[in-house]
């Protein structure tokens, strides 16, 4: 199974992960449509929706570029609407936008916790929501979020609460769906990689240049994305997935190429937050 004439939907990505996400599926021949604010460039990171969505009829996909946010029902309304008019259908729903600030809940502002749960959690189950009914005719439906395995150990509910509950929000959302929708033969997965991965967010919210170092590519988190939406959908789903555990059934013994630094061995990469 390929993703060649699939119509996926994706909050996000004109940058990062989200677009190495929807450029692997462009290769393929898929159309993307991207609900993303960045209608012009930000001072400090590089991307708008226009530009990837040039890079992605590059690549060999079509594109819809949807300027929106995803915290306005609006918008959603709208880019559901826009992208199964411009492709007819839509048969995967990827929650790629997220905020993330790891501050402690003492030090955390209030607009940013309510920024996380609006974008996090409130953006995924409302952006997946309105395109179910849409999803329900599609042939191999998928919702995938990109967020994290529910682990309860106090070392990752006590390190940044508040970013904790936005991200599980995000998971626990895509459960839920998995569970209600079976029946319906929509799947819906979560993803999230063992290691930290090279984007703007790590740089600029993490550890600077130092953890770009020690990180792998987006292209890693893509590759699996790949895998996941091209599985049956009624036999894979309600699954807190592991990037490099996804990779490694497909058949990927050796991870170095996936290095952000070429050369840099795999036990010096920065392991990712809330896996043990």
């Amino acid at each position: 199974m390929t993703l060649a004439g699939k119509t996926i939907l994706m909050s996000g990505g004109s940058r990062g992960i989200g677009l190495a996400i929807a450029l692997r599926a462009a290769r393929d021949g898929a159309n993307i449509a991207l609900l993303a604010k960045t209608d012009t460039p930000h001072p400090k990171l590089e991307g708008t929706v226009h530009s990837a969505a040039e890079q992605i009829r590059a690549a060999g996909g079509n594109a819809l570029p949807i300027v929106g946010d995803v915290r306005d029902d609006g918008d959603i309304t709208e880019a559901v609407m826009k992208t199964q008019g411009e492709f007819g259908g839509i048969d995967i729903v990827v929650n790629n936008a997220s905020v993330i600030d790891l501050s402690g809940s003492l030090e955390l502002a209030a607009k940013k916790y309510d920024l996380m749960q609006d974008v996090n959690v409130r953006g995924t189950f409302m952006l997946s929501r309105a395109a179910l009914p849409i999803l329900k005719d599609a042939a191999n439906p998928h919702i995938l979020s990109l967020s994290p395995p529910l682990n309860l150990s106090p070392k990752w509910l006590g390190a940044h609460t508040g970013y904790t509950l936005a991200k599980y929000g995000m998971t626990m959302a895509t459960l839920g769906m998995a569970a209600e929708f079976a029946k319906d033969g929509i799947a819906a997965n979560s993803l999230w990689p063992q290691t930290t991965i090279a984007t703007a967010a790590v740089q600029f919210a993490l550890g600077g240049d130092r953890m770009m170092k020690v990180s792998r590519t987006p292209e890693v988190y893509a590759d699996a994305a790949y895998e996941v939406l091209c599985k049956p959908a009624r036999d894979y789903t309600g699954q807190t997935l592991i990037v490099e555990d996804v990779l490694r059934e497909a058949g990927v013994t050796d991870f170095s190429g996936y290095a952000a630094t070429p050369g840099t061995p795999d036990t010096e990469l920065f392991p990712d937050i809330f896996l043990d």
